[in-house]
């Protein structure tokens, strides 16, 4: 572990920088404090390593004292490398339970139960009908309106709806055309989907048979990449392009023209995440190192939109978290470093 900021632009008191022994992908902050330390915040970083034995170690963060804190005892082996990690939402009061509940895609979908000083599997969810081996998961999202349901996204080019209190899935759609790589929840029945045929669609669990496309690449089969639902304002989505520096804001109500994009970075966007606790503000990170904090204008003026604020890190950056329990900071993953950023 270590705290230095060398291998950022950054002024230390602006960021704080945690060292994994292995490259990191996934990324995911709790919801709600740690119960023995109620200014503490849970971080699970998971390993990218081309193979199938990977870990995923929590650490806790005090913004207190700027410093991480490593739990030797709640580092787990993880199959493959996670596509997603996600501590259970809206957890608001520490005192409610014990333990988190953290789920986590890649072969499977897989549920852990996080103790204050150990870890226990949880469940292991198979979407697969005809057989004990499941297509990967590419991504996945957790409902916080209605928290037992986990929407999984998958290359066979369907979307999983599970219970997990039964541990049965609720329903499975064939959602795309090609593969899906990206899931968000709007509404307790709602959630949308983004695929490598290159649209973003939009499911209601009420009327499983209709979907309603939203947007399509201006390049034929060009794939989308990451879906990011505005819970603040829920007519309003991001999503990014394979190989594409722009970042598009999309409005439900007026489907297939952008209302914004976001075209700033130097390089391929790889992640984006709303903020939390405002319906105008947007962070993008991608290729070229930056992390670009936008505010979206009521109107985009003639030259387009620039970043609110701008942050570099040492290399590329792949992953992008903002803290909905401390809305100050935002995470994002390089290398072999996880960086909280100060807004």
């Amino acid at each position: 572990m270590e705290n230095s900021t060398q291998e950022s632009h950054l002024r230390s008191d602006n960021s704080i920088t945690y060292e994994s022994p292995c490259p990191v992908y996934a990324m995911a902050l709790s919801s709600a404090p740690s119960r023995t330390s109620l200014n503490h915040q849970r971080i699970a970083l998971g390993s990218f390593i081309e193979d199938y034995a990977n870990r995923v170690d929590i650490i806790s963060f005090d913004p207190e004292t700027l410093s991480f804190k490593t739990h030797p005892t709640l580092s787990f082996d993880h199959p493959y490398p996670p596509t997603k990690l996600m501590f259970q939402p809206n957890r608001k009061s520490p005192s409610s339970s014990s333990s988190d509940l953290l789920a986590s895609s890649g072969d499977y979908l897989r549920l852990w139960e996080v103790r204050e000083s150990s870890i226990e599997p949880f469940s292991v969810l198979n979407n697969s009908k005809t057989s004990e081996f499941c297509a990967p998961l590419t991504s996945f999202d957790w409902n916080d309106v209605d928290p037992k349901r986990i929407g999984t996204s998958s290359i066979d080019t369907t979307c999983t709806i599970w219970d997990i209190e039964k541990g049965v899935v609720e329903t499975q759609l064939i959602a795309h055309d090609k593969e899906v790589y990206d899931i968000a929840w709007g509404e307790a029945r709602v959630f949308a989907s983004v695929s490598a045929d290159g649209s973003v669609r939009i499911f209601d669990l009420r009327d499983k048979e209709h979907s309603t496309i939203i947007y399509e690449s201006p390049q034929p089969d060009s794939p989308l990449l990451r879906l990011a639902w505005n819970k603040q304002d829920l007519r309003y989505m991001a999503t990014i392009l394979m190989d594409s520096n722009k970042v598009v804001i999309l409005d439900i109500r007026s489907p297939t023209m952008p209302v914004a994009e976001l075209e700033r970075h130097r390089a391929s966007v790889n992640a984006i995440a709303w903020a939390p606790q405002s319906g105008r503000h947007i962070c993008s990170a991608g290729d070229d190192t930056q992390a670009l904090i936008w505010e979206l204008p009521t109107v985009a003026g003639p030259n387009g939109i620039d970043p609110l604020s701008m942050y570099s890190a040492g290399s590329e950056i792949n992953q992008l978290q903002w803290s909905a329990a401390q809305p100050d900071w935002i995470a994002i993953a390089f290398s072999n470093k996880m960086q909280l950023l100060k807004v």
